[in-house]
């Protein structure tokens, strides 16, 4: 006959393996979800080391810096720089611009995972457009992006021969990842400075920008107040002095023709 101590014993057995079941299969599906740490090591010392360094600590050569250190980098930025194909760089000279991402979804992840045990750094923001203010999103945009990025949002010159980004192209992740990474030029909007539900609305805006309601005539582009501008008072000139001319010619060949009294 089985004692009560062992038949309680031989119960806890199934309990506990589905226990150990549940937290490893989590763990596991966590792993997954956030990337894998030595595919992205392996990745990282294919095609970013050279110029990051092998702890990512930065590449100085000939007394100048060729690659930033990344330990304090962090997953926005990481996402960011991937995903808009800004790195890898073939030349570390180059100007990050925006293309085609070298890598595909599942390796930008393991890269993530890898590049945010170098250090901390800000966690790829979670935007949601449909929660932000279009209206409030406008305003925001006006005051702290337009004079980079232009009011249309096509991008604009910058000082030493830079140039801010057009965001017709920009996810609403990659937006947030911006925003508080700030990339290149652009400055950081922590979250003292922009809420999340602010950082929703100017990622709103922006995606708004890309097929705004045009009311009240033709868009010419949205090319900005200035080079609109621009273009209306050359275009309007040049055509009133064609028609100047048009009507002055035709003035001039009647009076010739006309029979002199």
């Amino acid at each position: 006959m089985i004692r009560p101590r062992l038949l309680r014993l031989v119960m806890l057995v199934p309990l506990v393996a589905a226990g150990l079941y549940l937290v490893t299969g989590t763990s596991t599906a966590r792993g997954a979800e956030h990337g894998d740490t030595g595919r992205g090591r392996e990745l990282y010392l294919t095609g970013c080391s050279s110029c990051h360094g092998i702890h990512g600590k930065g590449v100085e050569a000939n007394g100048e810096q060729r690659g930033p250190s990344l330990e304090h980098a962090g997953p926005a930025i990481t996402n960011y720089m991937l995903t808009t194909g800004r790195m890898p760089l073939a030349n570390s000279e180059d100007r990050p611009v925006r293309k085609d991402p070298a890598y595909d979804t599942e390796q930008i992840r393991d890269l993530i995972a890898y590049v945010s045990t170098l250090g901390e750094g800000p966690a790829i923001p979670d935007v949601d457009i449909t929660t932000g203010d279009l209206a409030a999103g406008g305003e925001l945009y006006r005051a702290n992006c337009q004079p980079c990025h232009s009011a249309s949002g096509a991008g604009g010159a910058l000082s030493y021969g830079r140039a801010a980004p057009q965001l017709s192209k920009a996810t609403p992740t990659q937006i947030g990842s911006a925003i508080r990474t700030g990339p290149g030029q652009m400055p950081v909007f922590g979250p003292d400075t922009l809420s999340s539900h602010e950082v929703d609305s100017i990622a709103r805006y922006v995606k708004y920008l890309e097929h705004p309601d045009d009311r009240g005539g033709v868009s010419l582009g949205r090319l900005g107040p200035i080079p609109e501008g621009f273009l209306i008072w050359v275009l309007g000139v040049g055509l009133l002095i064609v028609i100047c001319t048009w009507i002055g010619g035709r003035t001039r060949n009647r009076r010739e023709v006309e029979p002199q009294p």
